[in-house]
């Protein structure tokens, strides 16, 4: 198990120079978690692609579809106090702070390519081409 990042969910839907290690990542662990945060993010990620004209509706709807049956069951509320506290001790957003408490709950590592998050939490970070080596 481990926390991935919105932009590792992205990157699985939406191709780019990033798509074929998330896809070696899903393959090394597909019991991906992540806070409900994610729907969000996505959301946004995905109303950008629509508004540049690089999806359609249906498109979109199909991605989010799919995403959200890809973490079912494996969604967590965040706890506002560790949150705060990682934002504190950190220079992240509280955002980004929702995948780090994610991970520390869970005693797993966050998959992600944020170079903040890497470089504020390497003890519970792990690039994307760590993880898939």
């Amino acid at each position: 198990m481990i926390v991935i990042d919105t932009n590792i969910i992205g990157y699985l839907y939406l191709s780019s120079e990033h798509s074929i290690r998330v896809e070696a990542a899903l393959l090394r662990d597909p019991e991906w978690c992540a806070p409900l945060l994610w729907r969000s993010e996505l959301r946004n990620v995905l109303a950008f692609y629509l508004q540049k004209n690089l999806l359609s509706l249906p498109e979109a709807q199909q991605i989010m579809e799919e995403a959200i049956q890809r973490l079912q069951g494996r969604e967590y509320e965040s706890v506002s106090h560790q949150v705060l506290a990682l934002a504190a001790e950190s220079s992240c957003s509280a955002y980004d702070c929702e995948f780090v408490a994610l991970a520390q709950d869970l005693d797993v590592h966050l998959v992600t390519t944020d170079k903040q998050i890497l470089t504020q939490f390497p003890h519970m970070a792990l690039s994307l081409e760590e993880f898939t080596g």
